[in-house]
C-alpha cells in the first residue's frame, strides 16, 4: 500500500496562512496538479491511470484508506452483463485477475482444478486476452495498488472534503471545501486544511460529494415515470421481480393477527404510495460479505454489540412458511470463499434504513454504516445460533464465517458498504430506460452498459389485506448492450466547466440500476480521464471537448463504444 507525499512530485507546493477555523489546522498546504480525482472507487483508479498514461499530472484524494470500492470490498462475483463490451482499463483489470490466478501460489485453500473455470473468459484464438470475473477482495485491492504504483500516481488517503456550509455564501460557493472561480472549481480543501488545486476535477465517489459541494444539480430518490417518459421508474407496488419478496402471506404484527400489538421491527407503517409515482426512497444497501467454510481460515460469526434477536422475528415467520433459499446467493470465489449477496424476502439488504445517507453529514453516514454492520452481523449470528431457527438452517449456517485472510485490519469484515445508489447528477444528458432499451439514439458514446436494469427493494410495508410485502425490487433486461452518452458524465456548463462525474452519472433511477455496475464505472472513469486531458490540451471546458477527438482516443485505448467497434482480441 502506497501513500506518496514527496515534494518533488508536486507541480507546485506552498503554504499560505488563513483564519483559524474550529476543528481545522491554521495553515494550509496547497498542491497543484493537472487533474484531481476525488474518491477511492475502482473508477477513481482507472481515471487516474488514464490521466497519467496521457502524460498529465494527477492525484487521487479520497476519504478511503483502501482503493477499489466494492470491487475490493467483497463484490467478487462481477455483475458484468455482456462481457464483450467491457474494454480498456476495465478489461485490463479482469485480465490481471486471470493472470494472478494462473500462479499456483494464488491457491492457498483450494486447488485451481477444484474451483474450475466459473465466470472466466478464455478466447481460443488469443488466450493471452483471458479475463476472470470472479476474485477474492485482497486480490482486487492488490491489483488496484499495482496499477497505482506502476504509474507513480500520488494517493492521499483519509482525506475528506470539507462539506461545512459557509455562513456567508459567495460566488455560488456553498461549502468551505470548494473554491470556485466563476463556473470553474479552483481548488478543494479537506477537513485537515489541505488544499488541492487542479485544472480539472473528477468526482469518482459513490456519494457525489464533490459534485454536490460544487453546486451541481442532482437528484436523490426515484423519479415518477412521467418525468422522462419511462415505464419502470418510480414506486413499484404490485411488481414482484426476482424472489426478493414474500411469496406467501406473512403476518407483520408482534402478536399475529393483532394490529394493536404493533408492527415487527423493520416494517414501515407508512403508505407505500402508488405505482409509477416518484418518491425520496432509495434502494437498500448491504455489505457484500466474503465468507468461507474452510475451518482453518474461518472466524465464526460472533454476537455484535447491541444485538437484539427480536430484530429478526420476521425471518422466523419466513422460515415457518417453508422458505429455504438462504444459501442461494453464496456465489463461489477462489479459495473456498464466497461473494454473499442479498436473497429472499428478509436477508442482508437493510431495507428502508438508508434514506438519510446520500445527503447526510459524515457523522450521520457513519451512524448508518454502523447500523448496517450491526444488523448484518446480527443476522448471521442469529441464523447460526438462535434455537428458534430451524435446525437444518442453523447447523448449515454455523459452518460458515468470515475469512481470516480478508480485511485483516477490520476483523474479516468489509470496509465498504454497498452504496447501490446515492446522488445522481442532472447533467448535459440524462440517461433513461429509453437509452437502455434502444428506444432513442444515444449520442456521443463513451462506453457501454448491458446489465439488467436492477433495483433492490426500497421499503417494506403492510398491504391492505394485513400482510407484509417488500417494494422496489425490479429487474428488467435490456436485451442489448447500449451506449452511454458523454453528456451523462458532465454537468451543465453553466454549473461547472471543469468537473466530470463518472460514478454518480446523470441518469434516471431505473437506468442507473444498470449503469451502476463496477465494470461500467471503470469504463466511465477511463473515459472521464481522457476527456479531462483533452480539455486541458485545448484549454476549454469539458463540455466543449470535440467528440470526434474523444472517440478516436477512446478507440485507440481499446474502449468499446458500440458493438461493431470492438477490435478482435
Amino acid at each position: 500500500m502506497r501513500l506518496i507525499s514527496r515534494l518533488s512530485r508536486f507541480v507546485a507546493v506552498f503554504a499560505i496562512a488563513f483564519s483559524a477555523l474550529p476543528g481545522h489546522a491554521t495553515a494550509q498546504q496547497q498542491s497543484q496538479y493537472d487533474v484531481i480525482v476525488y474518491g477511492g472507487t475502482c473508477a477513481a483508479v482507472t481515471t487516474a491511470v488514464q490521466v497519467k498514461r496521457m502524460g498529465k499530472s494527477v492525484a487521487i484524494v479520497c476519504p478511503d484508506k483502501h482503493l477499489g470500492g466494492l470491487s475490493s470490498g467483497g463484490l467478487g462475483w462481477t455483475d458484468s452483463g455482456d462481457k464483450s463490451v467491457i474494454g480498456g482499463l476495465s478489461r485490463e483489470f479482469y485480465q490481471r485477475v486471470w493472470q494472478h490466478y494462473q500462479s499456483p501460489e494464488a491457491w492457498t485453500w483450494q486447488t485451481q482444478s477444484k474451483f474450475g473455470y466459473a465466470n472466466q473468459t478464455v478466447p481460443k484464438d488469443k488466450p493471452s486476452d483471458a479475463a476472470m470475473w470472479v476474485f477474492e477482495p485482497h486480490v482486487a485491492e492488490s491489483i488496484f495498488e499495482a496499477m497505482i504504483d506502476e504509474n507513480e500516481i500520488d494517493v492521499f488517503r483519509d482525506q475528506w472534503i470539507d462539506r461545512t456550509p459557509l455562513e456567508e455564501q459567495g460566488a455560488g460557493q456553498a461549502v468551505r471545501g470548494v473554491t470556485l472561480d466563476g463556473s470553474r472549481i479552483a481548488s478543494i480543501r479537506t477537513l485537515d486544511g489541505t488544499v488541492y488545486a487542479a485544472k480539472v476535477f473528477i468526482d469518482a465517489t459513490y456519494e457525489g460529494d464533490l459534485m454536490a459541494a460544487a453546486g451541481v444539480n442532482f437528484h436523490v430518490g426515484r423519479e415518477a415515470n412521467s418525468v422522462y417518459g419511462e415505464q419502470w421508474n418510480g414506486i413499484q407496488v404490485g411488481v414482484l421481480h426476482h424472489k426478493h419478496h414474500f411469496t406467501k402471506p406473512t403476518d407483520p404484527y408482534r402478536i399475529p393477527g393483532d394490529p394493536s400489538s404493533g408492527l415487527l421491527p423493520r416494517i414501515s407503517a407508512e403508505d407505500p404510495g402508488k405505482r409509477g409515482e416518484g418518491d425520496h426512497r432509495i434502494q437498500a444497501y448491504c455489505f457484500r460479505m466474503c465468507l468461507t467454510n474452510v475451518d482453518e481460515n474461518r472466524i465464526p460469526f460472533s454476537k455484535p454489540d447491541g444485538y437484539d434477536a427480536n430484530e429478526y422475528e420476521l425471518l422466523l415467520r419466513v422460515f415457518d412458511s417453508g422458505w429455504r433459499e438462504q444459501f442461494r446467493k453464496f456465489d463461489a470465489m477462489p479459495n473456498g470463499k464466497t461473494d454473499t449477496n442479498n436473497h429472499g424476502p428478509f436477508s442482508t439488504d437493510n431495507i428502508g434504513m438508508n434514506y438519510d445517507y446520500p445527503n447526510g453529514s459524515y457523522e450521520r453516514r457513519q451512524e448508518i454504516i454502523a447500523e448496517h454492520e450491526q444488523y448484518q452481523k446480527g443476522l448471521m449470528y442469529f441464523m447460526a445460533n438462535d434455537p428458534r431457527v430451524p435446525a437444518e438452517v442453523r447447523e448449515a449456517m454455523a459452518k460458515w464465517g468470515l475469512p481470516k485472510d480478508e480485511f485483516v485490519d477490520n476483523g474479516g469484515w468489509s470496509h465498504q458498504l454497498y452504496i447501490r445508489e446515492a446522488r445522481r447528477m442532472i447533467g448535459e444528458y440524462v440517461m433513461t430506460e429509453n437509452d437502455c432499451f434502444g428506444k432513442r439514439m444515444t449520442p456521443d458514446s463513451i462506453g457501454m452498459g448491458s446489465y439488467t436494469l436492477d433495483s433492490h427493494n426500497a421499503q417494506r410495508y403492510v398491504k391492505a389485506d394485513g400482510t407484509v410485502q417488500n417494494e422496489g425490487d425490479i429487474g428488467v433486461h435490456p436485451h442489448r448492450a447500449y451506449e452511454i452518452a458523454y453528456g451523462s458524465i458532465v454537468p451543465k456548463q453553466a454549473e461547472c466547466e471543469n468537473l466530470l462525474v463518472p460514478v454518480c452519472v446523470s441518469s434516471s433511477h431505473i437506468a442507473f440500476g444498470s449503469i451502476r455496475m463496477e465494470p461500467v464505472f471503470m469504463i466511465l472513469g477511463q473515459s472521464a480521464g481522457t476527456a479531462a486531458c483533452l480539455a486541458i490540451d485545448e484549454g476549454i471546458a469539458v463540455q466543449e471537448v470535440k467528440y470526434e477527438a474523444l472517440k478516436q482516443q477512446l478507440l485507440d485505448d481499446e474502449q468499446v463504444l458500440a458493438k461493431a467497434s470492438k477490435k478482435s482480441r
